[in-house]
């Protein structure tokens, strides 16, 4: 007969196992069942959804892209390796209230973004990119006080951003990149964004009077912005990528964004970008940084109303677009140099007004430049060039323009 002592330690060890087989919060097992019911695999191969054993003792460390603690879902990251899923999100799950990050792999999944994912309040990453939501951006997220990135980007998603969306204090990512957004650049951008993309929608308006310095990645190309850069960009010295490109912004191009320690890519081809390039730092004033163009660095002012001589601020980098222009003059011999030591690798000057460049005769350019001078003031050297498609056949512009042109410079 079993003593009483034997007795309580069976018990203890039983109820030990009952708590271990049931490793997951009821509440969070309903709202994942839920979410297995709306999704879906789309590839046979690689189901996602073949661990989600209903009958497992641990969801939590059997459902994959499941991660718990003490016992409530934190992570949830659909999808995960798994080609796509598709469907849609249900509302239920914002019972998940212990969840900080929600990950969504690129699939077909549709319908809005459910509003109630606002009510989660220790989200930190919300991450839905490539897939095929609609609808517009929930406005409840601008109370999600600790998000850091959200990731919408690549989906079908309309309306205006939420403006206090860019207020929220700890968000350093935000991704909305290839939807329809519509309505102003937002005004106000106080959050500490290191990464700020909003290309290809349909956003208007002007640039904000102010961004945080902290900003190092920010993108509104393909959009339809206005208005002059000397808005919002004078406080942004850690800036490591700008691309304002193909949008209407005109004026001159603030002097301190070609001084920038940290800036490696800056495009602004086809816009309205007007004024002269500033020849040298000393230029426009005591500016006491230095460009950090190098290997890897692109500068694109393509397709804009620049003119003067060409400055010589765009030593070394190694992908240079300043064609489709008024620049005149002779090209400096600094991009010469550059090019004949392979740190420029791509120059193009095409469609400008320009009159020669320095080249010594029994030049040799290394294989990987690619140089085009076509359609300037001047009979190009045709054996070193090698131009796109779009530059044309005509190697020279017409006498008679050049003339005219150097008649209204006069």
């Amino acid at each position: 007969m079993a003593t009483p002592h034997y007795c309580y330690s069976f018990l203890l060890v039983s109820h030990l196992f009952l708590l271990s087989a049931q490793s997951l919060d009821p509440t969070d097992f309903k709202a994942l069942l839920s979410i297995k019911n709306t999704l879906t695999d789309v590839s046979p191969t690689t189901p996602f959804f073949s661990t989600w054993n209903l009958t497992a003792p641990d969801p939590c460390s059997s459902f994959s892209g499941v991660t718990c603690s003490f016992n409530r879902v934190t992570i949830l990251s659909l999808g995960a390796n798994s080609l796509s899923l598709a469907g849609s999100l249900p509302p239920s799950i914002s019972v998940l209230t212990e969840l900080t990050q929600l990950i969504l792999s690129p699939g077909i999944v549709t319908g809005s973004i459910p509003q109630e994912l606002g009510q989660l309040n220790k989200l930190r990453v919300i991450s839905l990119s490539n897939n095929r939501f609609t609808g517009a951006i929930p406005s409840i997220f601008s109370s999600l006080k600790t998000l850091h990135t959200l990731d919408l980007s690549n989906n079908q998603l309309a309306g205006s951003i939420p403006p206090s969306l860019t207020e929220l204090p700890q968000l350093r990512v935000l991704i909305l990149a290839s939807n329809s957004l519509t309505g102003d650049f937002p005004q106000t951008v106080s959050s500490p964004l290191l990464h700020l993309d909003l290309k290809n929608n349909k956003l208007t308006g002007t640039l904000p009077p102010w961004m945080p310095s902290s900003l190092r990645y920010l993108s509104v190309s393909q959009n339809q912005m206005w208005g002059p850069l000397s808005n919002g960009l004078d406080s942004l010295s850690e800036l490591e990528f700008l691309d304002l490109s193909m949008n209407h912004f005109s004026g001159p191009i603030p002097a301190q964004l070609f001084y920038l320690p940290t800036l490696s890519s800056l495009f602004l081809q086809r816009n309205n970008l007007s004024g002269h390039l500033p020849q040298s730092p000393g230029d426009n004033g005591p500016l006491i940084w230095s460009p950090s163009y190098g290997e890897g660095s692109t500068v694109d002012l393509s397709h804009n109303s620049l003119s003067g001589k060409l400055s010589t601020v765009f030593d070394g980098v190694e992908s240079l677009f300043l064609n489709n222009n008024r620049f005149i003059g002779t090209v400096p011999e600094v991009y010469v140099k550059s090019m004949c030591r392979g740190s420029t690798r791509t120059l193009y000057l095409q469609h400008n007004y320009l009159t020669g460049i320095p080249f010594q005769e029994g030049t040799v350019l290394p294989d990987t430049a690619s140089l085009c001078l076509s359609y300037n003031c001047m009979v190009p050297p045709a054996s070193l060039m090698t131009c796109p498609a779009s530059a044309g056949e005509q190697l020279s512009r017409p006498v008679a323009q050049c003339t005219l042109f150097n008649k209204r410079l006069n």
